[in-house]
């Protein structure tokens, strides 16, 4: 079904770019920072398996903070809690550049990744409760430029820092983003208004903050290790078992869980989560491409992802209008169909293809993201009311990044498993990347039934 898209005010689009602006600094810091923990580690004389929690208790501390969100946000305002991440994030990366040792330099770092966790989806309350569903694509599609984007800049980003500066810039590169963002914010981003007069589920919240980190780490380490580490992976999953039966039974839930009895909602919720393992697993696949294929550095491999980020970027605001006109559903397997056809050559390309050939399949295969990953987040959002955003946007989150650690950690087993036969161990990462488009046409057509 067309419709005609309503329009959107220049207030209303300068609040969505101050959110974008903080939203790249937490997705940009998820990747920046993971290429100088050797630099790290020998300046601050500690071990890499040490230093390596920089990296590792970062992402967990973004998990841990997710489901902190609604909350937040329903007791606070979203606005509020928006502006007061984006002050703890810049605050603690300035902390994270003078940290005279490991052990507070990983400290530091979570209390980052946990005000980053927040900033995504507090962002996205703030400006689907600004715009209203009718314009909701068009907003979100541009946040999702920093979501898609920022992780791509980040190996290039810090390639850059380290070729001429000490690792402590690549902290300190978020104050004057994070300070221009609170000026901004603290001027144009409305606060929201709170809804919550109750306190928190503190057993919920226990239940949880162990849970999905343990989940989280299972998963991630079985790309790292090639062995799932049953042992942690089976108490998360019980944990969060038990956490949704609490949230089911209790009267003042930390996650509404109701929401998915609507249809579409727990549809584009399953394909958001599938989207997510296909997009971070592809990143992987691709990063490793031009490190271990085409053996390239740190900033060969930024600069040879530039057309992949650029397309995304390029396509994003396109995909919005099209949301917003069109429905998700047909957006969506259009970026599925462009998927399948710009990765299946690859997995009969030998590593060492003409270039030109694999920029213009990498730019395809990046304007494709942007048609496939945003179209189901935002289909669930549209289906909320504004006061229940805090919730879903929350939730979806939390699925995107399971769905991308599960992803990820299975393309790279996947690779691993034929390395170091470059040819044979891409031609299957880039098949499995085309079989993963497949199923996303299957999760769309879901949605598109749902609707």
């Amino acid at each position: 079904m067309t419709t005609i898209a309503a329009p959107i005010d220049r207030a209303t689009w300068r609040i969505c770019w101050i959110i974008v602006f903080g939203a790249f600094a937490s997705g940009l810091d998820a990747s920046v920072v993971t290429i100088g923990l050797d630099s790290i580690s020998s300046d601050l004389g500690a071990d890499l398996s040490t230093t390596q929690w920089v990296a590792s208790g970062y992402l967990l501390a973004l998990a841990l903070s997710l489901p902190l969100t609604g909350w937040l946000a329903r007791r606070f305002g979203a606005g509020r809690v928006w502006l007061a991440a984006l002050a703890a994030f810049t605050v603690a990366s300035g902390l994270c550049a003078i940290a005279p040792d490991v052990v507070l330099l990983i400290a530091f770092r979570f209390l980052q990744g946990l005000a980053g966790g927040i900033l995504i989806p507090a962002g996205q309350t703030v400006l689907g409760q600004q715009v209203g569903a009718a314009r909701l694509g068009r907003v979100m599609a541009t946040l999702g430029i920093a979501v898609s984007v920022a992780p791509a800049l980040g190996p290039l980003a810090g390639g850059l820092i380290l070729h001429g500066l000490s690792w402590p810039w690549l902290f300190l590169i978020n104050l004057p983003i994070g300070a221009v963002g609170l000026v901004l914010g603290l001027r144009y981003v409305p606060r929201g208004t709170p809804t919550a007069t109750g306190g928190i589920d503190f057993a919920g919240l226990a239940l949880i903050a162990a849970g999905l980190p343990l989940v989280l780490y299972a998963v991630t380490t079985w790309g790292d290790t090639g062995r799932l580490d049953w042992p942690i992976l089976l108490p998360g999953l019980a944990l969060l078992g038990w956490f949704v039966q609490r949230c089911r039974r209790h009267p003042r839930p930390l996650l509404d869980f109701s929401l998915y009895r609507n249809r579409l909602y727990r549809a584009a919720s399953l394909a958001a989560a599938f989207n997510g393992a296909l997009i971070f697993g592809s990143g992987i696949v691709v990063t490793l491409y031009f490190q271990l294929g085409r053996h390239l550095d740190f900033v060969g491999t930024g600069l040879s992802l530039l057309g992949f980020a650029g397309a995304t970027a390029a396509i994003a605001p396109v995909t919005g209008r099209a949301v917003d006109r069109y429905g998700a559903a047909p957006v969506a397997l259009a970026g599925a169909v462009l998927a399948v056809v710009t990765t299946v050559p690859f997995a009969f390309l030998p590593v060492d293809a003409p270039g030109a050939v694999v920029q213009v399949l990498l730019a395809g295969y990046g304007a494709s993201v942007a048609l496939v990953s945003m179209p189901m987040g935002i289909a669930a959002y549209k289906t909320v009311a504004p006061e229940r955003l805090p919730d879903a946007a929350a939730q979806v989150t939390i699925l995107l990044r399971v769905g991308g650690s599960l992803g990820g950690a299975v393309f790279a087993v996947l690779i691993a498993g034929r390395l170091p036969d470059a040819d044979a161990a891409f031609r299957l990462g880039f098949g499995a990347i085309s079989v993963g488009a497949v199923g996303a046409l299957g999760t769309a057509w879901l949605v598109r039934r749902a609707s």
